[in-house]
């Protein structure tokens, strides 16, 4: 008996759906994040892509819980002195919530190659319609 190794030859990559209205930001970033990297799958391989794509449909009707959507700050440097942004995610979310899914996506991906490669098979969606009906995409719920 041999562990298996996913490689690029041996991945077979799906697509699911996943649906953010009426749900907590953090959590469809969980379940997108673990999708990504193909952790639902029992040939995951943590060094290597072996992730699905995500599509998220509805990212505008997430919510957040708590006081986040008037205490969390969304913060952005240039580099250069005085180059610091700060963006409430009150108007965040109003204005590129596609934007907030993915900066908390990519905050639960680990700092490596992988994760840029993974990152390329998302897409996120502020409204329900999505340009991915060819793939036929699977509903993949979020608890």
């Amino acid at each position: 008996m041999s562990t298996f190794m996913a490689n690029k030859a041996n991945i077979e990559r799906k697509w699911y759906i996943l649906d953010a209205a009426g749900k907590p930001l953090g959590k469809t970033a969980v379940a997108a994040a673990d999708l990504l990297r193909g952790k639902n799958k029992p040939t995951y391989t943590p060094h290597a892509d072996c992730g699905d794509c995500v599509i998220i449909i509805n990212a505008g009707k997430a919510v957040l819980t708590g006081k986040k959507m008037t205490q969390k700050i969304y913060r952005t440097h240039s580099g250069w002195v005085g180059g610091l942004k700060e963006t409430p995610y009150r108007i965040l979310m109003q204005d590129k919530p596609e934007t907030a899914m993915r900066v908390a996506i990519r905050g639960m991906m680990p700092r490596n190659t992988v994760t840029k490669d993974s990152l390329k098979r998302l897409r996120i969606y502020a409204d329900e319609n999505y340009e991915q009906q060819a793939q036929k995409p699977e509903v993949w719920t979020v608890e």
